[in-house]
């Protein structure tokens, strides 16, 4: 039922939070895989960028300290730019909606996730470090999907956590492509595109909010094949 979703939304709001800011260094860590899967779509996001736009990706990296780096040629620079961060900030609304709303669909998309990490640490491959996180991840992810009943619970909190770290981290993550992006566009500063930005990315997760909620939601165990159609 609709506050069922509601109930699952505010748990994995509250574990989240609670990890973040009173959980210290245990929370700090228990966190850190999934610092490191936004640097992951972030930098997914530039390459998405270059091959939507005509270019190529020659590597992607993800360092430890959270930080990235895509290396592609050609395409256009300003999408390339720009799908880092509202990249990020899409594929992060995507998995917390799938989470929401499909939760048939969440043991696929974790599949789906793990086969990607696993293709861009191989076919991309800048890093052993990158290779070595993104197989690991893949690794759980196949798991968790495969052969544990927390796929969806997992997904809504990969989607979560993605964009909340994402809004919070506006003025610090892109702070290297909101000033190549500002070289483009010479006549709008830096801090006009970072709150640009940044109302995009909360505009996204509100609208996503409000599709989750729309016309009412409930879990797939309580509800008919008429239902679902309708649903879809």
């Amino acid at each position: 039922m609709k506050n069922n979703i509601l109930l699952r939304i505010l748990l994995i709001l509250a574990i989240y939070l609670g990890l973040k800011y009173f959980g210290g260094e245990y929370g700090r860590i228990i966190l850190y895989p999934f610092t490191l899967l936004v640097t992951f779509l972030h930098e997914f996001g530039h390459a998405l960028g270059a091959l939507i736009t005509g270019g190529s990706v020659e590597g992607i990296t993800i360092n430890p300290n959270g930080s990235g780096l895509t290396t592609s040629r050609g395409g256009s620079l300003s999408v390339i730019l720009m799908g880092g961060y509202l990249g990020s900030a899409i594929l992060g609304n995507l998995l917390f909606y799938i989470g929401a709303r499909k939760p048939k669909w969440s043991g696929i998309t974790l599949n789906i996730m793990a086969v990607l990490m696993i293709i861009t640490g191989l076919y991309w491959f800048d890093t052993l470090y990158t290779t070595l996180f993104l197989g690991l991840f893949a690794i759980a992810l196949f798991f968790i999907a495969n052969k544990t009943n927390f796929d969806r619970e997992v997904l809504m909190f990969m989607g979560l956590a993605s964009i909340l770290y994402i809004i919070q981290d506006f003025n610090v993550g892109p702070s290297s492509d909101l000033q190549k992006y500002a070289e483009i566009f010479v006549v709008v500063p830096v801090s006009v595109w970072m709150y640009l930005w940044l109302a995009i990315a909360v505009i996204l997760f509100i609208w996503n909010i409000r599709m989750i909620f729309r016309g009412g939601i409930h879990d797939e165990g309580s509800i008919d094949d008429r239902a679902l159609d309708d649903l879809a």
